[in-house]
């Protein structure tokens, strides 16, 4: 963890449980690193509820395009080049 970007809890450890808002809207969730699918705390399934960096990044991502669309299921990232 990037130390420079977030400050980690004392109290974090490598557990939690997968984030349900990402997984029903990223097709490559499994794919992800396990950290990055983790939340923990409370609320769950929250963007700061993400154990990284990375999966609080992710999960703002896939807000961000269920607001755009209005539609979850049309939620999904463009593919890129």
């Amino acid at each position: 963890m990037d130390s420079y970007h977030r400050q980690p809890r004392r109290t974090e450890q490598p557990t939690g449980q997968d984030c349900q808002f990402c997984a029903s809207l990223d097709p490559n969730f499994v794919k992800r690193n396990p950290v990055d699918r983790w939340v923990q705390g409370h609320p769950l399934d929250s963007a700061v509820s993400h154990v990284s960096e990375n999966g609080h990044v992710l999960h703002l991502i896939f807000e961000i395009a269920k607001k755009r669309t209005g539609d979850p299921q049309a939620a999904t990232l463009p593919k890129s080049a």
